[in-house]
C-alpha cells in the first residue's frame, strides 16, 4: 500500500512465515524496515553510495541476518545513489529462497514508488 508521504507497508507470506515490510521515502534515501509477525526495530545497517563503492556499516548487529541486511542496504542505496537503513527483526534464520523473496519485494516496492 503507498502513500503520498513517501510511506510503502506491505505485508508478505514466504514459505510458512509472515514478514511486515515497511518503507519510508527521503529525500536522499529509505528506510527499510523487515519484521517478522510483530513490528519492532531489530538489527540495522546503513549504506552511503556517494562513488563507486558504497560504505556499509553496521549499527545493530545481527546474530544471523547479516549478509541479507548488507545486501539490501547496499542495492539500494548504489541504486537510489544515497543512504539506505535497513532493519530486520526476524525469528529465526532465512532459507536463500526467503531471503530471495524478501529482496525482490523490497526492491519491487522502492522502483514502483
Amino acid at each position: 500500500m503507498n502513500s503520498p508521504d513517501g510511506f510503502f507497508h506491505k505485508m508478505v507470506h514466504l514459505e510458512s512465515r509472515n514478514f511486515s515490510l515497511q518503507i519510508q521515502k527521503f529525500e536522499n534515501g529509505f528506510f527499510v524496515s523487515v519484521s517478522e509477525d510483530s513490528n519492532k526495530i531489530g538489527s540495522m545497517v546503513v549504506s552511503l553510495a556517494t562513488g563507486p563503492t558504497p560504505i556499509t556499516t553496521t549499527i545493530i548487529p545481527s546474530r544471523t541476518e547479516t549478509l541479507f541486511l548488507k545486501l539490501v542496504a547496499e542495492r539500494i542505496s548504489t541504486r537510489m545513489r544515497g543512504i539506505a537503513i535497513v532493519s530486520a527483526f526476524v525469528k529465526k534464520e532465512f532459507e536463500p529462497s526467503v531471503a530471495k523473496g524478501l529482496m525482490t519485494e523490497i526492491m519491487e516496492m522502492i522502483e514502483n514508488e
